[in-house]
């Protein structure tokens, strides 16, 4: 086997994976909210800096979320479930192969690194007075950080014990977010350097350490394998991936929810959809990660205007991510021989998703009106529901699919 050719075959094969998909997302009517989106927020954010006092706590923040990107550092070994069968007697010749690997993930990595640090400046700038040569050093320093801990992080998965793994991303944080934050508070560059040589100790460390063992194949296929489904179900919101594996949680302590719902036959695809929206981690975790992303950003800007096109746009993205919902169980027999009609199971399906929409927009503005903002949650409010009137309508033509 030629490891140049394998290592060629698996990228390209990634890349046109990948590609094949993107090209649903990225001409998608989704684009277009983005940028209307991403630059309504923009003026705002841009707004809001104005208003900051130099004691705003900027440095620590700056710290603690480009701490938490840089020590979360996944290897792309772009492996398959057969590879543990046929490529496990070559595993001491696929050091280039593996090499290769971390390159391209921190390329891709250092990428992601630039666009928050980006985001951040104008507050660095505000607060700090930063320039642009503190964002060209601050871009190096997390740079040589995110290099130290992909490697770091490659060597510590060849360890059999977890708790060695959690401890190890625990460390590698409080060490990471300790030296951005003394950087960002511009003490002397002597600090964040000494806390950097300790990583470089780590890995010299853990690369005497883990020189000897073998790599955890079913481990690196089990990641790879997750990495790739995250993937996957972002694309599944705009096309069908035939690829996208099911995930199902049991959560008993949600049964309370559905035993609203009256024993009767005409309730029985609401039943069935409201069970499959709370077990399924694609539907329930997705929306509730929105909610809260949603109720911080409310939080955070002052502006009524902001407020409401943050509050439409997480109703949206909720909306569309649960949309899906609808050809959930298609490939699924046993539905077929429920006596009801197809109409029913459209309507449940738009009951479940206006219930969920109708939820999240009065958490949303909850949290605004909690903040002494009355007239700003009942704007928002009102905003909200008028989008579930619009969206209701989108979401029937969408489900004419249905089987």
């Amino acid at each position: 086997m030629n490891k140049n050719a394998l290592w060629q075959d698996r990228f390209k094969g990634f890349t046109k994976e990948t590609g094949k998909y993107l090209k649903y997302i990225f001409n998608g009517h989704l684009v277009f909210v983005m940028i209307f989106a991403v630059g309504g927020l923009s003026f705002y954010y841009s707004e809001w800096v104005k208003t900051l006092s130099p004691d705003f706590p900027a440095a620590i923040i700056m710290a603690v979320i480009l701490g938490l990107a840089v020590t979360s550092s996944p290897v792309m070994t772009f492996l398959k479930e057969a590879d543990v069968v046929f490529l496990l007697p070559l595993e001491t010749r696929l050091t280039q192969y593996f090499s290769k690997c971390i390159r391209v993930s921190f390329i891709l990595q250092s990428y992601f690194l630039l666009m928050i640090l980006a985001a951040f400046m104008p507050i660095h700038a505000k607060v700090n007075g930063a320039s642009l040569a503190d964002f060209l050093t601050a871009f190096i320093l997390l740079a040589v950080l995110k290099y130290l801990n992909v490697q770091i992080r490659w060597r510590i998965l060849r360890y059999d014990v977890r708790e060695v793994l959690f401890i190890d991303s625990l460390i590698r944080l409080c060490l990471n977010i300790a030296c951005l934050y003394l950087f960002f508070r511009g003490a002397s560059i002597f600090f964040a350097v000494m806390i950097a040589g300790i990583l470089i100790l780590l890995l010299f460390y853990f690369e005497r350490e883990t020189r000897k063992k073998s790599l955890k194949w079913e481990r690196l296929i089990s990641l790879e394998g997750k990495r790739m489904s995250a993937f996957y179900r972002v694309a599944n919101l705009f096309t069908d991936v035939p690829k996208l594996k099911e995930k199902v949680s049991r959560r008993k302590w949600l049964d309370w929810i559905v035993s609203y719902i009256k024993f009767k036959n005409s309730s029985s695809y609401i039943y069935l959809y409201a069970r499959t929206f709370l077990r399924s981690n694609d539907y329930l975790g997705l929306s509730v990660r929105l909610t809260i992303i949603g109720a911080a950003l409310s939080i955070v800007f002052v502006s009524i205007w902001a407020k409401a096109i943050t509050v439409l746009f997480i109703l949206y993205l909720t909306g569309i991510q649960i949309l899906p919902i609808a050809r959930h169980h298609d490939l699924k027999i046993w539905l077929d021989l429920y006596p009801l009609t197809e109409d029913m199971k459209k309507r449940a399906v738009a009951a479940i998703i206006n219930r969920v929409l109708l939820l999240q927009n009065m958490i949303l503005c909850l949290v605004i009106l909690t903040a002494g903002n009355i007239i700003d949650a009942v704007f928002c409010f009102a905003g909200g529901i008028l989008f579930l009137l619009v969206f209701s309508g989108y979401a029937r033509k969408k489900m004419t699919g249905l089987r």
